[in-house]
């Protein structure tokens, strides 16, 4: 049985939703954000994304952070309020919760109700006596961070994945901004961020085998059929991954098969035949171009940890000037 939980629910208004679609479909070239990745049956499909072979971000996170656990709650520390952005399943997360008993609270902020509902169940039947405040909302947006009632130490936000990635540079800075902004000038910061590597094991971690990259990729389409009154056919449209050598960065696309035309919300979009929709980059730093630019958002890394192949690191972020 669920024990009562306070919900906080700042989900996107539809019409707000489709017309940064439109917007961003006629575009050139075309772009979607990667956010309309995550309905439910998104979120199911990147946690199996997660199990694949080829797909080392997700295991070689867990190592890092099973190796590093004590090193990692020790930065945390005790009384924290846990924030975390994009929280899905909340797996990784667990690996936290299981070292913290005394936090304060857990705030997941997931764009998906439905997905962040099964979590929540299983994490409030986990964990009976964690302070659970869930959020939905688009955490690009304002949304205000629900505090618990008994005394919060500090905040530390939890940003796991390689999600940084997704935002070009300039974005990034700002959406690092955002989060000091919300979670208060003092927070700290808890974030995946992978790391340069071949581009040979790039290419097979966004294009797998088992082609639930490309089912994922497509889903977006499901997704905005289904939320927003769009006609996408999936069998007109293809998924594609590269890798850009000069920006180090992974390009998801969806490429149109022929000449059509799409409606969203009564709105007329047309593609040419081979036309690309962008769907989503994923940016690949070394540790000093990753400092560089947290330092431009106000943080400074404090630890680094990660793995033997220097594939990704967990970093520990603090306010510019304190004292770690």
């Amino acid at each position: 049985m669920l024990k009562e939980l306070t919900w906080v629910d700042y989900q996107p208004v539809v019409t707000d939703q489709a017309r940064k679609v439109i917007t961003g479909l006629r575009k050139t070239p075309k772009e979607m954000h990667p956010k309309y990745f995550y309905d439910e049956r998104g979120s199911q499909l990147f946690d199996q994304i997660c199990e694949l072979p080829e797909y080392y971000p997700t295991r070689t996170e867990q190592a890092i952070m099973d190796d590093n656990i004590d090193a990692i709650i020790g930065r945390i520390g005790d009384n924290a309020l846990l924030v975390e952005y994009g929280s899905g399943s909340s797996l990784k997360t667990r690996t936290l919760l299981d070292h913290l008993p005394d936090l304060a609270g857990y705030v997941p902020i997931d764009i998906s109700k439905e997905h962040l509902l099964n979590s929540v169940n299983d994490l409030a039947i986990r964990y009976p006596f964690l302070n659970l405040l869930p959020v939905v909302a688009d955490y690009e947006s304002a949304f205000t961070i629900p505090m618990p009632y008994q005394p919060v130490g500090h905040v530390v936000a939890y940003f796991p994945g390689s999600t940084i990635g997704n935002f070009h540079p300039y974005h990034a800075i700002d959406f690092l901004r955002s989060i000091r902004s919300a979670c208060g000038q003092g927070s700290h910061l808890l974030i995946g961020v992978d790391l340069q590597k071949s581009p040979q094991v790039l290419q097979a971690a966004y294009d797998d085998s088992a082609g639930v990259t490309a089912a994922f990729n497509l889903n977006m389409l499901t997704h905005l059929n289904r939320e927003l009154g769009a006609d996408f056919d999936l069998n007109q449209f293809e998924h594609e991954a590269v890798y850009n050598k000069i920006h180090h960065r992974i390009e998801m696309h969806l490429i149109s098969q022929t000449e059509q035309t799409v409606w969203i919300s009564g709105q007329p979009i047309q593609f040419a035949a081979g036309e690309v929709v962008w769907t989503e980059s994923s940016y690949k730093y070394t540790l000093a171009s990753f400092a560089f630019l947290a330092a431009q958002a106000g943080y400074e890394v404090a630890e680094v940890w990660t793995d033997a192949n220097d594939y990704f690191s967990v970093q520990y972020l603090t306010p510019t000037g304190e004292q770690v």
